[in-house]
């Protein structure tokens, strides 16, 4: 038992999140699995009844989310790996998105995660450490036509990930941005709220659907193993892209970011700034 970890994964029912779950119960860890809806965690629950712990939650909430870590930090003594990979997907054109898709979708993926972030660190800190798995994307350096708000989301957490990373390294709490490539997760089907298009933006619409094309994802589970051996490192990094293809491609697209820079170096330097 002194080396059972206890894992808090918010968003577990499905994807990653529950992929993340399986491999850690199976590895003789404990789990508190929280997610707007836990029907589809009974299974799991069965198999593990004395190890995993469905929690309903709605990380949009508040006051929501800090009673629920209360529950979770009770349910096994203590949080050691707390996983934020609750998420949703806003698909379509800035110009197209309502006030109300837009703010409903940083709630989730933005908000959310915060007051996840904000509910477990007195909880980590009063134990003495701890880590924290922010769950971003590959694709949260830039942004890209008709998924610019969920770029713009991760991003956001990106960037508060790495503040906090610095705030609390000193109470012993590990922060790790895991910028995840691209997994069969249904976030393009049961997580996806579709704007209305505009018929002026339909060429671009098809040539992006086109990029994105056909190709099947790699199952989530594939990604589980590198979340395991993460949790496992004494001294993490704190960023780590999942996936060899997205490896790739980010260094890629850094590349191409860097030259883009260099053109334009002559003007940038104008200004002593």
């Amino acid at each position: 038992m002194a080396n059972v970890r206890v894992w808090f994964i918010a968003g577990a029912s499905r994807g990653l999140g529950r992929a993340f779950a399986e491999a850690a119960l199976a590895s003789g860890d404990r789990v508190v699995a929280a997610a707007r809806n836990v029907e589809p965690l009974e299974e799991l629950t069965a198999k593990y009844p004395d190890c995993l712990v469905p929690l309903p939650l709605d990380v949009t909430d508040r006051r929501a989310v800090f009673d629920a870590v209360e529950r979770a930090a009770a349910a096994f003594g203590r949080l050691d790996i707390v996983v934020n990979n609750a998420g949703a997907m806003l698909y379509g054109m800035v110009e197209e998105a309502t006030e109300e898709q837009i703010r409903a979708h940083l709630d989730v993926n933005f908000f959310g995660a915060v007051w996840v972030a904000q509910a477990v660190l007195p909880h980590l800190r009063a134990q003495g450490g701890g880590r924290l798995l922010q769950v971003t994307s590959m694709g949260s350096g830039g942004g890209m036509a008709t998924v610019g708000f969920y770029g713009a989301g991760k991003a956001a957490l990106d960037s508060v990930s790495e503040a906090l990373a610095m705030e609390v390294e000193g109470f012993g709490i590990k922060v790790t941005i895991v910028q995840m490539g691209g997994y069969d997760t249904g976030l393009f089907t049961t997580g996806t709220t579709t704007t209305e298009p505009l018929a002026q933006y339909q060429s671009l619409r098809t040539e992006m659907e086109a990029m994105w094309g056909d190709a099947v994802a790699p199952e989530p589970g594939t990604a589980a193993p590198v979340i395991m051996e993460l949790a496992a490192l004494p001294d993490p990094p704190r960023r780590l892209i999942i996936g060899s293809r997205s490896f790739d491609h980010v260094l890629e697209m850094d590349r191409a970011q860097a030259d883009l820079y260099r053109s334009w170096e002559h003007l940038s330097r104008i200004a002593p700034g």
